[in-house]
């Protein structure tokens, strides 16, 4: 199985569609994302593709971990989310996900909540990444919705998307 990292950034007037157009930019928005928590199956692939290319149709059902951080028009803050992952020898692996003020926050979080996922684990790990996104509410490519900067929500995410997507009926 091949585990693709997808991220995106979005804007809205609300902070679903805020959400969704996130969604849009990573390429997922047509699936139903169905969230689980973090391992990686020993036999799987992890690759960072920023985003995602056709992963079936439109309504599937998609396996992801989730990463995301949003935030309100009365902020006026960016969003950062962070994404981290590791691999042991034998293949298995964690991810790792966080949000916080700024990207270096969230990716400090991601890496110091790996180092005690391994030490729980008690293996030693062998390959480790962390991909970080930021949304700043002011950036004309985050635009989305009509929404001017002081009336939008803004949504960073970062995706572990599990293979293909698979009929939902």
């Amino acid at each position: 199985m091949q585990i693709r990292i997808v991220t995106g950034t979005g804007a809205g007037r609300t902070a679903l569609s805020a959400y969704d157009a996130a969604l849009a930019a990573a390429n997922v928005h047509d699936y139903n994302l169905v969230t689980v928590s973090s391992v990686v199956p020993a036999e799987a692939t992890v690759e960072v593709v920023g985003t995602a290319p056709d992963l079936g149709a439109v309504g599937n059902r998609l396996t992801v971990v989730e990463a995301r951080a949003t935030v309100g028009p009365d902020t006026g803050d960016a969003a950062s989310a962070a994404l981290g992952w590791t691999r042991g020898a034998d293949g298995r692996g964690l991810f790792y996900e966080a949000s916080g003020p700024d990207a270096e926050t969230a990716r400090e979080l991601v890496a110091t909540g790996l180092e005690d996922g391994v030490t729980l684990r008690d293996w030693e790990p062998v390959t480790r990444g962390i991909e970080t996104v930021r949304a700043d509410p002011t950036d004309p490519d985050v635009v989305a919705g009509g929404a001017s900067p002081d009336e939008r929500y803004t949504v960073a995410l970062a995706l572990a998307v599990y293979g293909d997507s698979t009929p939902i009926v």
